[in-house]
């Protein structure tokens, strides 16, 4: 048995993964996008939010074994729905036993990880070889760009985005569009450049950034500083469809 934190659990989920899911939101992240929507789940630790309904704790102390136990009840549902469950965060690699042991106890449900890819290559192939699939966002192809809007560089994550396309693990690249941040034809082609000898790439999905993506931080005591204009709506450059690579907008 592990614990974990989670600070969320979203039932009838349609765009994590396919069919019709239930999304778990895990606590701890080791990147500080500056456009984060969900700013809760940066924290390893519960937090209080001030809500209009009150004032609330994000976040809460929870056993594999009773969180695979509440999803294996839908099991039924999942399957007829053909869904499953979407662990998301936060991001799901920083609690990485948790997350091991949790996966192993809910099969054969379909299992979907969605992760930033930043962690050591031990737990990136430990964490995906218990999944059946992977989303994994691209943020930006250069490391100082990439430093600069999220904290950290992007040689760890680009390492273990090259053993995800070797693994035969199925994935779908992710990419949350950042206007004037990546919304640049060369940057999508530069992500074109890495995908297009990925086998088990399903997809490419685009998520543009919202204005409301700032409206959580008050909430948690923090001042929301994005360091790009949020009033520009993205650019889109569908380099992807015109390279028989699938791409969806969400």
């Amino acid at each position: 048995m592990s614990v974990g934190i989670i600070f969320s659990i979203e039932e009838f989920a349609v765009h994590d993964g396919p069919g019709i899911r239930t999304t778990i939101f895990l606590k701890g992240c080791p990147l500080r996008c500056t456009w984060c929507h969900n700013p809760e789940g940066i924290s390893p630790t519960p937090q209080y939010m001030d809500k209009r309904t009150g004032r609330i704790l994000s976040g809460y102390e929870i056993d594999s074994s009773e969180l695979a136990e509440m999803m294996l009840k839908n099991r039924s549902f999942f399957e007829m729905n053909e869904g499953g469950i979407t662990l998301t965060g936060g991001e799901p690699l920083y609690q990485p036993e948790f997350v091991i042991d949790f996966l192993k106890k809910v099969k054969p449900v379909h299992s979907v990880i969605e992760t930033s890819g930043y962690a050591s290559l031990k737990v990136f192939k430990q964490v995906i070889e218990g999944t059946d699939l992977v989303l994994f966002d691209i943020k930006h192809t250069d490391p100082d760009v990439h430093k600069k809007y999220t904290g950290v560089d992007n040689k760890i994550i680009l390492k273990n985005f090259s053993y995800l396309k070797r693994s035969g693990k199925k994935f779908i690249v992710r990419i949350p569009l950042i206007p004037t941040v990546n919304d640049t034809e060369e940057n999508m082609k530069n992500i074109l450049s890495l995908i297009n000898d990925a086998r088990s790439l399903i997809r490419v999905e685009m998520l543009p950034y919202h204005k409301t993506a700032g409206a959580k931080y008050e909430m948690i005591g923090e001042k929301y500083n994005p360091l790009f204009d949020t009033e520009i709506v993205p650019n889109i450059y569908d380099v992807f469809n015109e390279n028989n690579i699938k791409m969806e907008l969400l």
